[in-house]
């Protein structure tokens, strides 16, 4: 019991850099309230005390703000950042050394009876507000971003962000090398804030510097060749991109009349 406890503990400070002592983690952290509270909640409801274990757990909401189901399955050095908001289904299964933050919910889709709520694998982080719905699997060492809504299955070691939520695919080195070339080649940072973002406008304007780069290697193929044959092939300097600046707005209005100088709004 005391080795259990002693993991409890020891895997907070590995994950919240805030946690000062041994005695600050066992009185003022509310995750790890919920946690031990929930082992003996378990205990219980595997005995067959079902009403004192919800009891338990109830009181445990009150305490902690995070409502775990005393029948779900959670596995060893589990840690619930700051816990408010948190809820965890009846048949929610939690592997070992898995990180959840505040307002995480694995519930479930459906009111039938059975298994509805979803499978967390080891290693897994949900971030704060995500929802992981229904009987799914999240792989090994899988990442929801937070306010994510999962509704799918997660492969092992990927990330899921959105709504619903997707796996992000990382490209490799060799790939990110190539698109800044041509990004540099053209007079465009498309990497300001597009590098590690999964937005929309970003991944069109990437999937455009993959296409100029295959168009370019090609025009360039054809160049060579042509000269190879004894063509005369001018080299043409791509013109610089320019800056786009905005200039403040004039005193004409959209519909096309004069705005009044301030000097005429006094007051009365």
């Amino acid at each position: 019991m005391f080795k259990r406890v002693r993991e409890e503990v020891g895997c907070v400070f590995e994950r919240d850099p805030a946690a000062r002592t041994t005695f600050d983690v066992l009185t003022t952290y509310p995750g790890v309230h919920a946690v031990l509270l929930h082992r003996l909640c378990h205990r219980l409801w595997k005995a067959r005390w079902r009403w004192l274990a919800r009891a338990l757990s109830t009181f445990s909401r009150w305490l902690t703000g995070v409502e775990i189901h005393p029948a779900a399955t959670i596995g060893r050095r589990f840690f619930i950042d700051h816990g408010m908001g948190v809820v965890i289904g009846e048949t929610a299964e939690i592997g070992d050394d898995c990180t959840l933050y505040h307002g995480v919910t694995l519930g479930g889709t459906s009111w039938k009876k059975g298994k509805r709520h979803p499978t967390l694998g080891d290693d897994v982080v949900v971030g704060a507000g995500a929802k992981v719905l229904g009987p799914i699997t999240v792989g090994d060492g899988a990442r929801v971003g937070s306010n994510a809504v999962v509704v799918q299955d997660v492969p092992a070691g990927a990330t899921v962000v959105g709504v619903p939520g997707h796996v992000v695919r990382r490209q490799s080195a060799e790939h990110e090398q190539r698109r800044h070339a041509i990004a540099e080649k053209i007079g465009f940072d498309a990497y300001g804030t597009a590098q590690n973002m999964p937005d929309p406008v970003a991944n069109a304007v990437n999937c455009m510097l993959d296409h100029i780069h295959v168009l370019d290697t090609r025009i360039e193929t054809m160049c060579a060749a042509l000269k190879a044959l004894g063509a005369d092939v001018k080299d043409v300097k791509l013109p610089a991109v320019a800056v786009c600046e905005i200039e403040p707005p004039s005193a004409a209005t959209m519909d096309g009349s004069e705005q009044p100088p301030e000097d005429d709004f006094q007051e009365n």
